[in-house]
């Protein structure tokens, strides 16, 4: 059976200079980001950019992390005060 790895992917809300929503997609492991006016676009980027990436260096699989141990992904909330007040996730 193929071995198989797990990406981390970031996600984030960004805006243009005009005010209009894109999605930047960062895949901390590698250290590639890529973008879409959507979700859904930029997943589809990243992982056409990891595809490519990982066809161009293939060593960079010891950089991300086999199925066995998967990672955590927390989304902490935090005041203007810089006040940790809870973890939403």
């Amino acid at each position: 059976m193929e071995e198989r790895y797990t990406a981390d992917v970031v996600i984030n809300k960004e805006k243009l200079s005009t005010g209009e929503p894109f999605f930047v997609a960062h895949c901390t492991n590698l250290g590639i980001t890529s973008q879409g006016s959507t979700t859904e676009e930029a997943v589809e980027n990243i992982k056409e950019a990891i595809k490519f990436y990982l066809e161009e260096q293939p060593e960079a699989y010891e950089d991300l992390e086999s199925n066995e141990t998967p990672s955590m992904f927390s989304i902490i909330e935090i005041k203007k005060n810089a006040k940790v007040t809870n973890i939403v996730r």
